[in-house]
């Protein structure tokens, strides 16, 4: 059985990536955070004109779906990246925002 892949995992792969391409110059923290949000970018155009419930069944179209994973493969490589890069421990920075937010919004009782 495949063990799981994890963040840590993935983004030892990218440095390799970007090592073996002698990229490492060009992974600043301005390059990646621009490439980033133009993924994002990406990703919101294939939703902008869809309706609630056709976002909401987009993967079941073959096509849409391989493109939707696609972007959402490349902001996830280019978020992983930056937080390498940067030194941030991502899923660390993410539970400690969750925490805030659950402070600031509690649930009504």
């Amino acid at each position: 059985m495949l063990r799981p892949v994890t963040l840590d995992d993935l983004q030892r792969r990218l440095a390799e990536f970007a090592a073996a391409r002698d990229w490492q110059r060009f992974h600043t923290p301005k390059n990646l955070v621009m490439a980033l949000s133009g993924e994002v970018g990406e990703l919101t155009a294939l939703f902008q004109w869809l309706t609630p419930a056709e976002s909401a069944s987009v993967l079941e179209d073959p096509a849409t779906r391989a493109a939707v994973l696609d972007e959402l493969a490349d902001v996830t490589i280019y978020l992983a990246r930056l937080a390498d890069v940067l030194g941030v421990d991502l899923l660390e920075a993410a539970e400690a925002k969750v925490n805030r937010n659950e402070s600031r919004f509690p649930a009504p009782e």
